[in-house]
């Protein structure tokens, strides 16, 4: 597999990028190429200390900053990072594009450039979530690509996110909740009354509402929502959790006594902790348009950025983008046949 990887999106590029693809070449065999202005990436390797040829650079001038409209930029730096690296992917130059740069600028690139997927209304970006019970991680659909959607959409997340969580993480016939007010089937606004019937009649392994308390106890696989829902879901959570892991650690800090207790259990906090950092799940995938992309946070490490493309190959491998396109021209055959 290629990966083809953005040398300066996100707020640590190069340095961190580079150092992160130097660090993932390590344990796979796949080809990496960095997109980026050749002496900048290639100071960076030397200061790595790489040697070897899996590691190989495209040369790019422009970067599109977190400032940046996404549509413009997209339309007018051509010779960008990120939109060189998505055309590299839609002329075959590379199996999977990963970037920690603009968010909207990926999502709106990869429409515009790649294209969605024939049936798919709306690409969606999926995020993983945490189970603070301990267990396996959820994937949350939309994270924030659309702030609105229809109940068509949300039926299309839930099925894009099933077949993720079931080809990307081994998961078969993982459950699909829907964010609501409330359980019961007719709770919440005409949208999502409306795609409770569209998902229930759906051949998805449907577990019905899913309240905002139940999230993060693990209340299914797939956690569908509308982009706003669910940026606001991930941004409460993460927040909560930074000032939770705050207040723990003023309490131990507090007496000599306490000081004492901080360290016999601090390994299980340390644990706990490792639970909600993103640099250990890699990437968002972009579900929805012709390739495999992954969007990793803007403040990504090189530990983030090596797990992104590690985590992130499955997505390419096992043909995701190929399996949703099928299972959507089904669904449009079945469509038609109905008008018929």
């Amino acid at each position: 597999m290629r990966v083809v990887l953005d040398g300066m999106g996100g707020d640590n590029a190069p340095q961190e990028i580079v150092k992160g693809a130097v660090q993932a070449a390590e344990l796979i065999d796949d080809e990496i190429i960095i997109v980026g202005p050749v002496d900048q990436i290639s100071e960076e390797l030397e200061n790595c200390g790489y040697e070897g040829d899996q590691i190989s650079i495209r040369q790019a001038g422009d970067v599109i900053t977190m400032e940046d409209s996404p549509v413009k930029a997209i339309r007018n730096k051509t010779d960008s990072t990120l939109v060189v690296g998505l055309n590299m992917l839609k002329d075959g130059q590379g199996d999977m594009f990963v970037s920690a740069g603009n968010t909207g600028a990926l999502i709106v690139g990869s429409r515009l450039i790649l294209g969605r997927i024939r049936g798919i209304d709306r690409p969606a970006l999926a995020s993983i979530y945490p189970d603070m019970t301990g267990g396996e991680p959820c994937l949350l659909v939309d994270a924030g690509a659309s702030s609105e959607s229809k109940a068509n959409n949300l039926l299309e997340y839930g099925l894009m996110g099933s077949i993720y969580v079931e080809k990307v993480w081994g998961r078969p016939n993982p459950a699909v909740g829907l964010v609501n007010l409330g359980v019961e089937e007719g709770k919440g606004t005409s949208v999502t009354k409306d795609a409770y019937k569209k998902l229930k009649a759906s051949h998805l392994n449907f577990v019905g509402n899913v309240e905002a308390r139940e999230v993060p106890k693990h209340a299914c696989d797939v956690i569908v929502c509308d982009g706003f829902v669910g940026n606001v879901i991930l941004k409460l959570t993460e927040g909560v959790a930074l000032s939770i892991f705050k207040l723990i650690k003023g309490t131990l800090m507090q007496s000599a006594k306490t000081k004492i207790a901080g360290a016999l259990i601090k390994p299980q906090l340390t644990a706990m902790k490792d639970e909600f950092d993103y640099e250990e799940y890699g990437g968002a995938p972009v579900l929805g348009v012709n390739g495999p992309v992954m969007k990793m946070h803007g403040s990504s490490s090189a530990t983030a950025v090596k797990n992104a493309i590690i985590k992130g190959l499955p997505y390419a491998r096992e043909g995701v983008v190929g399996i949703i396109r099928n299972e959507m021209l089904k669904i449009q055959e079945y469509i038609e046949d109905e008008e018929d």
